[in-house]
Order: C-alpha cells, then structure tokens, then sequence
C-alpha cells in the first residue's frame, strides 16, 4: 500500500469511522447538508449516538486526528505503515467532526432552544438539560480539535448553509475564550426539570455533568497557564469553587458504557471486528512502566514487549515477523465488546490538579494530588494499594527539581489511551523526556490541515496556514499553537 493510499484512508476514517449516523459525504461542499437529522429530531436518539461515539472519536479513531496525538505523544507504535510516527506529513480532514457529533449537539441545542419545537423536545427531558449536555459535549470536541491543530472554523463553522465551506479560521485564544465561556453557562444553565433521556454516560445525572464541565474548564485552563497566567489561575480557581467541583472520584469519570452489538468498544472494533493489526503499545509506554515496576502494565499491554517507536517500515516490519508475542493495545480483559472507555478520570484530574500546584497556577498541594491520582489511577483498574509504588525512588516526589518530571509523567501515564491529552501533558511540561522517531530531530507539535481545507476553503486557510510558518514552510506540523509556548 502507498502512502497516499494510506493518508487517503486516514482521511476517510476520521470523517467516517467509529460514528454509525454519518452518512457517505460526497465531498466538503456537501456540509451545507444537515446529514444526521431528521424531519423531527428525537433528541434522546442523538444524544445516545454521540455518546456511543465519544470514546472512538476522542480516544482512539483508528487513523485519525487522535490516534495521531497518541503516535506523536508515543503511547502507540505503528507496526507496519510507519508514516506518521516518522512525522511525514499528513493530511487528517476533520470536516467528519463537524457532519458528524459536532452537528448532532448543534440539532439537540437548536430543537430545544426553538419555541416551535422546545415543548416536542421537552418530552425527553427539561430542554435546559439537554442544551447544557450538549454545549459540553459539543466544547469536548472542540477543544480536541484546535489543540490538534490550532486555528479552526468555530464561530461560523454550523451557520447557514455556507458552515465550514467559507467560514475563517477562528484564532485558538479567542476559541478558548468562548468554550470557557460555554462552559461555565452550561454549569449555570442546568435546573430541576426532568432527566434527559439517552444518557448513556451519566444517566442524567446534573452534578456529575457540572464536575464533567469544570474539569474541561481546568484543562482549557491549564493550557492557557504559559500565555496567560492571570486567566489560566482564575479559571481554574471557579472550576475548582464551584459547589459541583471537578472530577475527583472514579464514580464521576467520563466513561462511555459500550453494549457491544453496533456499539463496541473501539479497540475491540479495530482489532477483533475489523482484524487490523496495524497499531501497538509503544515501547516507550512499556519501558516506563516496567522500569518502575507499574502494574498498570499488564492493564494497558496485551503483553509487555513494547513495539519499537518510529521504526522506518521495513525494519517494523522486521520487528513484527520476529517478535509476534508485541503488544496490542490493553489486555483482552478490557476490550471485550462491551468493555468501558474513559475519556476523562479522577486519577488523570488529580495528577493535572498536581502539576498545576506544582507551576503555581494554584495554592492546591502538589504532592497530596499526585498521591491521590496515582491511587485513582491504581483504583479505576483494579490495582489495590499504590503505597509501595509511591514510596519507590523513581516516584517519590522529594520538593526538588525533578517533581514537575515525576508529576508531569504520572499525567501522561494516567491518561492513557487519551492520545491527545498525553500530547497536551508534553507538550505543556516538557515531559515526560520523550526521544524523536530514529534519525528525526524533532516530534510534530500540531497537526496540519487537510485536503479538503485548501479544496474548498482555500483563500481562508492560506491565511490560517501562514500563522504556522517554520523555515518558510507555512502549515508546519513543527510550528507551536498558541498555548504553546
């Protein structure tokens, strides 16, 4: 197989994959077509679709934008088409985000917000609770989205029939603005009405909801920490005071409960149903946790040997011929049919909690989180006590220099699958020390734009492209998002 081939097919899984109400797109002109709603839409029926989905699209989508986070950040390997964690440049589209999930919660807010419809909706729950699910669920996805890629169509992406087509690319620090905006009215918005129906996540349960918004409301801040600091402590001081707080129990993780049927858990999907082998635990992931003696790696590995990170294709090749026993991804344990998948835990919150006391974006105590993630972490997987792994020298935090390190590389290692969460963690601290694929210098720090972008929005991303210029290459995958710094 090419590598166009093999580029082709990433684009077409992430505008297609893991989401069974995307119908078959002709091209980008078609987003002026609302694909997914009916005449009258039954709001619970989205929903549910859109939840179902949110563990493929935002942990693992099979060749798409955040499996590629999970390449760059080095939790996976590719075992046989090694372009991407070899940095060649890729051209993931993303219009599939906005036909798909992104427009789903816009109709479930529009249906609910209209006069003409709001009493119809309202037979599936209080319309405020389901445009405030919506609007969190909606900003989840964006945030994945320009923290892959930076500058994107927002504002105007889903008006009229013009949508992604013609609209500009909205700067990331004005995007943030608005998600912590829609956020904290989301918090605000929820009342005493009826339970939404179609919840599969939390059953309509409001305050769980609320602590799902602060902590994207602390992670957009967290971010923001090296650009704005002033911002960055404020906000994730609100999301901290406020009465519903953030996630902090595994009760309250962001975990998406597959029935199997036509709603698998993606890495059984990609490996059992579709048989493709083409992506393994990293070698890096591997040797972190063999080397402290973690338990979370038989959890997170089918076996311990790690694949090789960044190998060119010939000696991946090699590699999988000699070595068959290589690691898929998680022990067949937690990717039956209906295995859970978290997109947002406590022990991952804690440990982001832990490294912003650690930068002095909060007056928390840094060592008390980063105890308590770990044994969240341990305790979402069964693990029993994790005293003695705390105790260990690698781990232990001492009030030196090396705390941020530890702190920041206990993050990586609890978001695990999140790809893009783990990317964010690098490439906000520096850790953990992760090494460029053999022979490169350099881990892409953003992903570039897509076919479809210069096909069809051409005079709006050439502009958005020239904001990402590296050695006079605009669009560079090397340049740095605006958090980034």
């Amino acid at each position: 197989m090419t590598y166009k081939k093999i580029i082709y097919g990433f684009g077409i899984a992430l505008s297609f994959a893991a989401f069974q109400s995307c119908n078959k797109i002709k091209d980008f002109k078609d987003l002026n077509i609302t694909q997914n709603s009916t005449t009258t839409p039954i709001t619970p029926a989205l929903l549910t679709n859109v939840e179902a989905g949110m563990g493929a699209n935002l942990v693992f989508d099979a060749g798409g934008v955040n499996t590629g986070a999970g390449l760059y950040s080095q939790y996976y390997s590719e075992t046989q088409y090694t372009e991407v964690s070899r940095y060649n440049k890729p051209t993931y589209n993303y219009d599939g985000y906005f036909v798909g999930p992104i427009e789903d919660l816009q109709t479930i807010i529009n249906y609910n917000s209209d006069p003409a419809t709001a009493g119809a909706a309202a037979t599936y729950g209080s319309n405020k609770n389901q445009i405030a699910i919506a609007r969190i669920i909606k900003a989840n996805y964006i945030k994945l989205l320009t923290d892959a890629v930076g500058d994107i169509p927002y504002f105007n992406a889903l008006k009229g029939n013009s949508g992604v087509i013609s609209a500009p690319y909205d700067k990331q620090q004005d995007i943030y603005k608005d998600l912590l905006k829609e956020l904290k009215e989301a918090v605000a918005q929820f009342d005493n009405g009826t339970t939404v129906q179609g919840d599969i996540i939390f059953g309509g349960d409001v305050t769980k909801w609320k602590k799902y918004a602060n902590s994207l409301r602390f992670l957009l801040a967290l971010n923001m920490g090296k650009v704005d600091a002033t911002t960055a402590k404020s906000e994730m001081q609100a999301a901290l005071n406020d009465p519903a707080g953030v996630i902090s129990s595994n009760s309250d993780n962001v975990t998406i409960h597959y029935v199997g049927g036509s709603f698998p858990n993606p890495f059984y999907n990609y490996y059992v149903l579709t048989q493709r082998l083409d992506y393994a635990v990293s070698k890096t992931m591997t040797d972190q946790l063999s080397s402290t003696g973690d338990p979370r790696l038989n959890v997170y590995a089918q076996t311990t040997k790690g694949f090789p990170y960044g190998l060119t294709r010939d000696n991946a090749v090699a590699f999988a011929n000699a070595n068959s026993d290589w690691a898929k991804i998680f022990n067949e344990n937690y990717r039956q049919t209906n295995s859970p998948l978290s997109v947002i835990t406590a022990g991952a919150m804690d440990l982001a909690r832990a490294e912003a006391a650690q930068r002095g974006l909060t007056t928390e105590s840094a060592s008390a989180l980063y105890a308590a993630g770990i044994q969240a972490s341990f305790d979402q997987w069964g693990l029993g006590s994790a005293a003695t792994f705390l105790a260990s020298g690698a781990i232990a935090l001492t009030g030196g220099a090396s705390d941020l390190q530890k702190i920041a590389t206990q993050e990586w290692v609890a978001w695990f699958p999140n790809g893009l969460e783990a990317w964010d963690v690098w490439r906000r601290t520096g850790y953990p020390t992760l090494t460029p694929a053999p022979g490169l210098s350099a881990i892409p720090r953003r992903v570039v734009y897509g076919a479809n972008d210069y096909a069809y929005n051409a005079s709006n991303v050439s502009d958005a492209a020239a904001r990402y210029t590296v050695n006079g290459q605009p669009d560079s995958q090397y340049a740095r998002i605006w958090w980034d710094q």
